[in-house]
């Protein structure tokens, strides 16, 4: 198995699948952009059975091509609209938003108040105190550059990113490491998703504060699939079903995250789709646009 997870979040779920079934999972942690690289390279000789967690968009790519193998689970709840591949080749397990991370005490030596719109992260004000991921390697990253490109207009969004670009005080190659180094205190402001900001920043006790884009904000269907052609995929059907089961779901309030099946709890805290202002995110459009998006994006970005 690949994993798009933190490796912190994987042994939250796949020693209980373990334990729960008796089966034995390999699995391998990558950023969601490098699972669908790797597979894609992978492709006339797989390497793993499935792949577990990323941002659906990677998954609707990865269909394009021809590198994923239908499922339909075993559930007895229905998939809200958007949550499921409607041919099965991928299925969604969670929810989680894009937000800011920000730092109150950097923030506040430097006079600066947490942003709450796209706006403010490109004010002069904020040059050196960013953090973000590579859009090739993370499922977050490309999320975010996805949001922007639906939400201002692909021309307008490269404008954006170039001036975004300015403040940037580095790249990371996982999407949730920007939150540890805000909590850390080596920059003042990171973009990623909410369960991964409050799991990484306040829970842990750090100075971290959350907050959301007021001209809204995109989101993610974290999803798992069948990798076409790889080997134990009746193994990995049955940590798919495992995966949307009320006991794993409820594994994920550990995470922040928002579960997909109705009859999990959602932990104290967490974030709903209903308490933010969201866009009408098309995956599936962010999934066929892919290559060019990140392409441009490296094009402007030079990273």
């Amino acid at each position: 198995m690949y994993t798009a997870l933190d490796t912190n979040e994987s042994i939250i779920y796949i020693p209980a699948f373990e334990k729960e079934t008796g089966i034995d999972v390999k699995w391998v942690r990558l950023s969601g952009g490098e699972v669908l690289a790797r597979v894609r390279n992978e492709k006339n000789n797989p390497q793993v059975g499935m792949w577990f967690g990323g941002s659906s968009p990677d998954f609707i790519a990865a269909k394009e091509e021809g590198l994923l193998a239908p499922y339909k689970p075993k559930v007895n709840f229905p998939f809200p609209k958007g949550t499921i591949d409607p041919e099965n080749y991928w299925t969604g397990f969670y929810f989680g938003g894009i937000g800011f991370a920000s730092n109150t005490e950097i923030l506040k030596r430097r006079n600066l108040s947490p942003p709450t719109s796209w706006s403010d992260l490109i004010k002069p004000e904020f040059k050196g105190e960013i953090g973000i991921s590579y859009a090739y390697t993370s499922g977050t990253a490309f999320t975010i550059l996805a949001t922007l490109v639906q939400l201002m207009g692909e021309e307008a969004a490269f404008k954006y990113i170039k001036k975004l670009d300015r403040n940037i005080h580095h790249y990371n190659k996982s999407g949730s490491a920007c939150v540890t180094q805000v909590g850390l205190g080596e920059i003042g402001v990171g973009i990623a998703f909410s369960h991964d900001i409050l799991k990484k920043g306040p829970s842990k006790g750090y100075p971290v504060v959350l907050t959301f884009p007021q001209e809204g904000t995109g989101y993610e269907i974290g999803a798992m699939a069948l990798v076409q052609g790889g080997p134990d995929h009746e193994q990995a059907k049955k940590f798919i079903d495992w995966a949307l089961s009320v006991k794993a779901q409820n594994l994920m309030k550990e995470w922040f995250r928002i579960p997909l099946n109705p009859r999990a709890e959602v932990v104290k805290g967490a974030v709903t789709a209903k308490e933010m202002n969201l866009i009408d995110f098309d995956a599936v459009k962010a999934g066929r646009e892919k290559r060019g998006l990140i392409e441009r994006w490296r094009e402007i970005t030079r990273q």
